[in-house]
């Protein structure tokens, strides 16, 4: 079994990359969150790996958190919660985030996710609630940059796809000049921001 990958990143799309170890290139499952963490190709990087086996197909989900990883295999033990889903749970809410909407009991929340329906996002409150508690919250040392949350960061990452540009080269540049800018930042001031730091890299 596959635990962790060190090389290269060779490739980043929406959902995945590809690490390149020794000549050979390991398509990655990822979350936004883990593949905003990734350096741009074709710098080094690291990833702790989780192998699912199926009979039709070996599938790696990569996570640049080690507590992103344990939530990872907890939320696959909820009945109706495959790989895709847990990654598009851990999208939409960081382990800290997922701590604090189910110690509320806060549906709205996991709802965010997509393939998460009301009724499954009640499965997880209650399979989850007494877990929860002792999960990480995220290590120290690893820095992320959180994905956007739904709403106007997000309406700015989706014109900037619109506009030619990767979502996961968008998303941490969204994030960070919403960040810079406040929750009072405007769309238009998002993307307009957004644009000039995105601009010397197209032109690159």
């Amino acid at each position: 079994m596959i635990a962790q990958l060190t090389g290269r990143v060779d490739q980043l799309s929406d959902g995945a990359c590809v690490i390149d170890v020794g000549g050979v290139g390991y398509l990655v499952q990822a979350s936004s969150r883990t593949l905003a963490a990734l350096p741009q190709p074709p710098a080094p990087a690291k990833l702790l790996v989780e192998t699912h086996v199926r009979e039709d197909a070996i599938i790696l989900y990569g996570f640049a958190d080690p507590a992103e990883r344990d939530w990872f295999r907890l939320l696959t033990t909820v009945q109706g919660v495959g790989g895709k889903v847990a990654l598009a749970i851990l999208s939409a809410l960081s382990p800290r985030d997922l701590i604090g909407a189910i110690a509320a009991g806060d549906k709205g929340s996991l709802t965010r996710a997509p393939g998460v329906g009301p009724r499954l996002a009640v499965r997880l409150l209650t399979e989850l609630r007494d877990k929860a508690g002792a999960m990480p919250t995220g290590a120290a040392g690893v820095v992320y940059t959180p994905a956007p949350a739904a709403g106007v960061a997000e309406d700015a990452v989706s014109a900037l796809v619109n506009l030619g540009y990767r979502r996961p080269e968008a998303q941490p540049v969204v994030a960070r000049v919403q960040e810079r800018l406040g929750d009072a930042a405007t769309l238009d001031a998002l993307i307009r921001d957004s644009l000039k730091e995105l601009a010397p890299k197209a032109l690159s």
